[in-house]
């Protein structure tokens, strides 16, 4: 007399497919906006460097030339930066973003006549450090 063997289960049911698809699908869902904050927070950490690479600059034709190169506009990777020409010796650098996740976004450093500068971040959801 031949005995069958129990075989176990091979494969997994419908309802675990199902379980993995769902909790798949709630990390997606808080993982993704948070991915795209990153990436907008890189794009404006460049712009902030590519602005502040430019300061020195300036500040050698301001103590040179005695005003602010205002008037100049120059691409960088992933936008443009404008100088403007606000009062003598005061002025605005601003590196706007054209390209990629931070499109509209710019980052604004402004001189005072004094030479103290600030910065200005147009995306107020994005904290970068050093420009509020």
């Amino acid at each position: 007399m031949k005995m069958k063997k129990r075989q176990g289960q091979k494969g997994f049911t419908l309802i675990e497919l199902m379980i993995v698809v769902a909790v798949i699908g709630v990390l997606s869902a808080i993982a993704i906006p948070q991915y795209q904050n990153y990436v907008k927070k890189g794009a404006l950490g460049a712009a902030l460097a590519s602005a502040s690479a430019l300061k020195t600059n300036v500040e050698d034709h301001i103590a040179t030339e005695g005003t602010f190169p205002g008037g100049t506009s120059a691409a960088f990777n992933i936008g443009t930066i404008d100088l403007a020409t606000t009062s003598g010796a005061g002025g605005t650098i601003t590196a706007a973003i054209t390209k990629g996740a931070g499109n509209g976004s710019n980052i604004k450093l402004t001189r005072s006549d004094a030479g103290i500068w600030t910065c200005a971040n147009s995306n107020s959801d994005i904290d970068i450090t050093g420009c509020n």
